[in-house]
């Protein structure tokens, strides 16, 4: 069971993680484009939880690229715990960016359209919509890496 796909230091870990890294860092450019993004709280919070998922992404994608090329990636439970909860947390945090930026940029559509031109409230939904791939790749890599962990 060392090669459940899906799991740390496998090539579609690896897909998983590359597509986490783009989405989130999409998400960050689509809402970090035009600065009036800080005029929300939600907005802000998407920003700050995308800017902490890329980071954690990057770190995996190249464990993950070690453990593909040069195949010496020992699976330790307490490695595989640290991932799985990061992966977790990151993705519920990511999860609730997303809705709330989603939700709002709703509000504001609809509000008259005063509060946000059309083209900036986009934007900010495909930010949103960046968001919750990222969060769905996320959460798919820490339930693959959690149904690893029993068979260490």
């Amino acid at each position: 069971m060392d090669e459940l796909p899906g799991s740390l230091g496998t090539s579609a870990s690896l897909a998983l993680r590359f597509g986490q890294t783009i989405f989130s860092t999409a998400s960050l450019l689509f809402m970090c484009l035009d600065v009036e993004f800080y005029s929300y709280t939600a907005f802000c919070y998407l920003v700050t939880v995308m800017g902490l998922v890329v980071p954690w992404s990057v770190t995996l994608v190249i464990v993950d690229v070690y453990s593909v090329f040069f195949r010496c990636l020992h699976h330790q439970p307490r490695i595989i715990i640290i991932i799985i909860l990061g992966d977790l947390v990151l993705s519920y945090l990511s999860l609730a960016a997303a809705c709330t930026t989603a939700s709002t940029t709703n509000l504001l559509l609809y509000l008259d359209g005063s509060y946000c031109p059309a083209k900036l409230c986009t934007r900010y939904q495909l930010s949103a919509a960046m968001a919750f791939l990222s969060w769905f790749l996320s959460l798919g890599s820490s339930l693959f890496n959690l149904w690893l962990l029993p068979s260490l």
